[in-house]
């Protein structure tokens, strides 16, 4: 862990790794290249630096984290302090109901017909042009 101005920091993408928003460290690191990381408002590349006080916004998994860091890990810990070391204020999940559905066809299916993609496209709320 190394200090920065008297405070503790870490990488980015090891913080997310370490605070479990992500499964693999390499999926935090990859999430910071796509532009779907941001440390107080700005892109945030792999290596930046975050420390206690900053706000991180992860888009990942559909979802958009809002959390504030408490705690500087580097390490992987257990969920129960993980959550200790966030304040998370992200906007909850949409309700399952909300989550839109896709059409599912049978694998091996072949092309949808005319009349299947049209049924399709009116679950998915697609409009015809």
């Amino acid at each position: 862990m190394a200090t920065h101005e008297g405070n503790p920091t870490a990488r980015v993408d090891s913080w997310i790794w370490a605070v479990r928003l992500t499964k693999t460290r390499s999926q935090a690191a990859t999430a910071c290249r796509a532009g779907h990381v941001r440390v107080n408002g700005e892109r945030a590349k792999p290596a930046q630096p975050v420390k206690p006080g900053d706000e991180v916004r992860l888009f990942h998994a559909g979802r958009e984290r809002v959390v504030k860091v408490r705690q500087v890990l580097t390490k992987r810990v257990g969920a129960p302090v993980a959550a200790e070391a966030y304040v998370d204020n992200s906007p909850p999940p949409p309700p399952r109901e909300h989550v839109a559905l896709a059409g599912v066809r049978d694998r091996g299916a072949g092309r949808p017909t005319k009349r299947e993609r049209r049924e399709l496209d009116q679950l998915r709320g697609i409009r015809p042009s």
